[in-house]
């Protein structure tokens, strides 16, 4: 049996321990002199997005809308059909940076470079405050109910679906059923000081067969000397997912070709069933085996994240092909949207140094992101797949491009209900929220 004596021992060695662990220093880490953040994306199957709205779906799913003109920023965070590519860079040693270029490799058929530029300040409107203006007379809750399904399979799972009525707006209830996962980082917007490609002086679209695989380096007024760096082919363009939707007597099957730079997979589908005049049904399903509508995973997502969804079972293997859903969880209106992520590629110079003693000063550093989204319309069935295989270079030939979001924001359990909503209960709930 153990002393008094040995039993101090022990607890006087135990903290000792532990103030030798909290004793050991944090590195001290010091912001980058120059940064940049390259977005590849590619979108496929569906349809075009058409002028300026995104189509029926597009602000549902975080799409952005398209305009029929040159290449615009923020494609890679919209939905037109095609590959896009985003490039923001900054620097600490000249914020009113307002020029740069960025030397990209032959394969980009953009060669030798692309230019950046900043937008100009713009003045002021004027205008004051925003103010809404309601529908007028007795508002009314709108009359429906909005159902959750999740999970692989041909069968309605024990506990399923999630229900939401809309006219009672039951803030458990919401809470319940608007469970969104997703930790997109949110890339800096354009602003002075901060140049962008695609720009008004260089909108060109990405050629078909276009690779950013090779050497890229940026120069600029105030950007570090020696900001070269090498994207490999594991993070290069991702290609266009070919997919399917076929219906069977009780489910909905989903399939697609396989990707190899395919880190995981998501599947996540809406639409609207039993249509009334007065009264909705709104009906989602992901692939995720766990409760989650899909809303914020239909994006760039950190590799920390991927790996933490993947074992949690929210993301489907990156070696996925399938995934089949109960046939009451898909209505005939429904539209699926598929996204492949890849892994995401972060250099920076000099290196962080092992020895946490040393302050670690890079000069440069700069993160690369992809993912493959494609779309299936309500109908498509096989042609879906034979779309999206020829639609691989189609984005440069028609030129659909999107205007830029505002920098976005989480997307809030109210925000999902009201674009839910069919829009003569929009302005009831705006309204009623907004109170």
């Amino acid at each position: 049996m153990p002393t008094l004596k040995s039993i101090a021992v022990l607890v006087t060695g135990a903290f000792a321990a532990a103030s030798t662990l909290a004793a050991e220093p944090v590195q001290k880490v010091k912001p980058p002199v120059s940064q940049a953040y390259i977005d590849l994306a590619t979108f496929s199957g569906g349809m075009p997005a058409m002028g300026g709205g995104g189509g029926m779906f597009g602000g549902l799913f975080g799409g952005g809308g398209a305009k029929t003109g040159g290449n615009t920023f923020g494609q890679t965070q919209g939905a037109s059909t095609g590959r896009w590519m985003d490039v923001t860079l900054m620097t600490r040693n000249n914020p009113k940076m307002m020029h740069a270029t960025q030397s990209v490799p032959t394969g980009s058929k953009l060669s030798p470079n692309v230019k950046l530029e900043a937008p100009e300040l713009e003045k002021p409107s004027g205008g004051g405050a925003v103010s809404y203006q309601g529908s007028g007379g007795d508002m009314q809750m709108p009359k429906g109910k909005m159902y959750l399904y999740w999970g692989c399979g041909t069968e309605v799972r024990k506990g399923q679906p999630l229900v939401l009525d809309m006219a009672k707006m039951d803030p458990a209830q919401m809470s319940k059923f608007f469970q969104n996962r997703g930790q997109t980082f949110q890339v800096p917007p354009p602003q002075p000081g901060r140049p962008v490609w695609p720009n008004k002086n260089d909108d060109r679209l990405l050629p078909e067969g276009a690779s950013m695989a090779g050497e890229h380096s940026f120069a600029g007024e105030g950007v570090v000397e020696g900001f070269r760096f090498n994207i490999d082919k594991a993070h290069d363009l991702m290609p266009a997912i070919v997919a399917k939707r076929a219906d069977a007597a009780t489910s909905v099957n989903f399939s697609w070709q396989p990707i190899e730079q395919a880190k995981a997979w998501f599947v996540a589908s809406m639409g609207m069933r039993n249509a009334e005049k007065d009264e909705m049904e709104m009906v989602y399903w992901t692939s995720s085996e766990l409760p989650d509508m899909g809303m914020g995973l239909l994006n760039y997502q950190p590799d920390g994240a991927v790996d933490k969804w993947l074992k949690e079972k929210v993301l489907l293997p990156g070696k996925a092909t399938e995934c089949a859903a109960p046939k009451e969880a898909i209505s005939a209106t429904a539209m699926t949207r598929i996204i492949a992520y890849g892994d995401e590629l972060n250099m920076a110079y000099p290196p962080r140094p092992k020895d946490p003693k040393i302050t670690w000063e890079p000069q440069w550093d700069v993160k690369v992101r992809t993912k493959s989204v494609a779309s299936l319309m309500p109908g498509m069935g096989d042609m879906a797949a034979a779309m999206a295989a020829a639609q691989q270079g189609e984005g440069a030939e028609r030129g659909q491009n999107g205007q830029p979001p505002a920098e976005q924001k989480p997307q809030s359990a109210t925000d999902s209900l009201i674009k839910a909503a069919t829009p003569s209960a929009f302005d009831v709930l705006r309204g009623l929220i907004r109170k």
